[in-house]
């Protein structure tokens, strides 16, 4: 797959915690970062995420949230 987004950081799931509707995503990046996201369940179950999986995190800079 060919994606134009350059911010994409590859790393393995160390966790997913589900909700009634969404699930949060964690993700070992290296270096001892972890990046977390939130998808719906849905989503999660269309990808098939589970602990152990490589995935790729694809960032859009417009869309990146920052809390202090």
């Amino acid at each position: 797959m060919q994606l134009s987004a350059r911010n994409q950081l590859k790393g393995t799931i160390t966790a997913v915690d589900r909700g009634p509707i969404s699930a949060r995503i964690q993700i070992d990046i290296g270096g001892g970062n972890t990046l977390s996201s939130s998808i719906t369940c849905a989503s999660a179950d269309e990808l098939g995420l589970t602990v152990g999986d490589s995935v790729v995190a694809i960032i859009k800079s417009s869309d990146v949230i920052i809390g202090k």
